[in-house]
């Protein structure tokens, strides 16, 4: 078996990539064929196991308006604050398409929940690196409705076992957020080697 090939430009687009706030995410949606292919190249993150402890929903047109509306009603029956009511709701009528990923943990004793839940979560990133990659922008969010039951239930059919890992927003987006403060890795690693 070879090293893989040194791949400098993909190191770059690492050190630089940016999510783009859903606010700033417009239509057109990309096509299902390129969908898939992001979907595609997400899915391959690491899988203890061979479990795909996770699935995709794919949420666009109408159903955009319909789990805005959800949204809208289950942050107000808990009362959820006005104002970061309103910005959950508008993340799902601005992004033109919405993969909800679900983390669908696999019964077995070989490998720990834990590892299940982090490979979906490893799966929302390797989602918003590919649309960036595709020239597109895209941002993982949660919010409130990802945790209400409620809601995950009524709006995306979830069993009791399942839970989102992710609400991944992908749409075009002209404008670049202005670059934000990144961690010093001088204080957060430790070299160990001995």
């Amino acid at each position: 078996m070879t090293a893989p090939a040194a791949r400098p430009d993909v190191i770059d687009f690492l050190l630089t990539r940016r999510s783009r706030p859903a606010r700033l995410l417009r239509g057109p949606a990309p096509d299902r064929a390129t969908l898939t292919r992001l979907l595609t190249a997400a899915a391959r993150v690491p899988d203890h196991g061979k479990l795909e402890p996770w699935r995709f929903i794919v949420i666009e047109g109408a159903a955009r308006q319909r789990l805005a509306d959800l949204v809208a009603a289950r942050g107000s029956a808990i009362g959820r604050d006005p104002e970061k009511l309103a910005k959950d709701i508008a993340a799902w009528q601005d992004s033109p398409v919405t993969v909800a990923v679900v983390c669908v943990p696999r019964p077995t004793d070989r490998i720990p929940e834990w590892e299940q839940l982090l490979s979906a979560g490893a799966l929302c990133l390797g989602l918003v690196n590919a649309a960036l990659a595709q020239g597109l922008g895209a941002c993982w969010l949660s919010g409130f409705a990802a945790y209400d039951r409620p809601f995950l239930e009524e709006g995306l059919n979830l069993a009791q076992d399942e839970r989102i890992a992710g609400f991944v927003h992908i749409g075009q987006c002209a404008a670049s957020p202005p670059e934000r403060p990144r961690p010093d890795i001088a204080t957060i690693t430790d070299w160990v080697s001995r």
